[in-house]
């Protein structure tokens, strides 16, 4: 579905009655597609319109036709880059498949999908490791590697052969001009990251903060008692926006919005110290 969307998947986990992913919106990509690329993307999701399938054949269309397909497909470019309509799909799917496997009918999800838009690297890595951290945090597993139905165990797995997952979104390194199109951070910075938090998530570790502190954490200003804390709770303390206070406060006022739930851990959690 990902690959039919301009979404790219950041970061999964796949637990026993829930998911969490990470979802990139490339919308100046989608805004590029020609007529043929959004009906081919939209087809691949649903059977489309009796003039978009005309048009797949390369069948001729005439004006007044051509000129309705295109308004039906600026609808569906838009769709095509909605993360409501990804997780309208996929939920879909899901329950279709499960309805059908138990035998039964009705509604299958418990109600409609939370999200919560990451303003800056800050709020990408917090909530990407929160993520990825998902089974340890549950106790099912005890390390990065052995975390079933998560994005961070195939990033391990394929990284030890000096490669990165083909259909998740890559790491592109620190920051910098002319930087290719991927995650702001070092991929080793990042597994690196995730193992030293979930070394000090275990229960026997609960406190307790090695000196050997992931460089990724000082280049972010972030303190690691802080990064800890999010990681254990970043889904409970953070609703629609989240990064450093000034990001929130500007999407905020973008957003004509007067004030965003959270701001003041966003102050606390995401925001760097203030230097003078």
């Amino acid at each position: 579905m990902a690959e039919a969307f301009e979404l790219d998947i950041c970061a999964y986990a796949v637990m026993s009655n829930h998911y969490h992913v990470v979802l990139h919106i490339n919308a100046a990509q989608a805004k590029g597609w020609t007529l043929h690329e959004v009906v081919d993307r939209w087809h691949q999701l649903c059977k489309g319109s009796p003039l978009s399938q005309r048009f797949a054949r390369s069948e001729a269309l005439n004006g007044a036709e051509l000129a309705r397909l295109r308004e039906v497909a600026a609808e569906w470019r838009a769709r095509l880059m909605d993360v409501s309509w990804f997780m309208r799909m996929l939920n879909e799917s899901i329950a279709r498949q499960v309805n059908q496997e138990d035998d039964c009918t009705g509604r299958f999800w418990e109600g409609r999908f939370k999200s919560q838009a990451l303003l800056d690297e800050r709020a990408l890595a917090a909530c990407m490791a929160y993520v990825d951290l998902n089974p340890i945090r549950a106790k099912m597993t005890d390390r990065p590697e052995t975390s079933d139905h998560t994005s961070i165990q195939r990033r391990i797995s394929t990284a030890r052969d000096g490669k990165q997952p083909q259909r998740l979104f890559p790491f592109a390194s620190n920051p910098r001009e002319s930087m290719p199109v991927g995650l702001p951070f070092q991929l080793q910075d990042y597994l690196e990251l995730v193992d030293w938090s979930g070394r000090c998530l275990r229960e026997d570790k609960r406190g307790a903060i090695d000196e050997q502190l992931p460089p990724i954490l000082e280049r972010l200003q972030i303190d690691p008692r802080h990064w800890l804390y999010l990681n254990r709770n970043f889904e409970s303390r953070f609703k629609s926006l989240v990064g450093a206070a000034h990001s929130v406060r500007n999407a905020c006022q973008q957003l004509g919005k007067r004030w965003s739930h959270g701001i003041r851990d966003c102050e606390r959690y995401l925001s760097p110290p203030i230097t003078s």
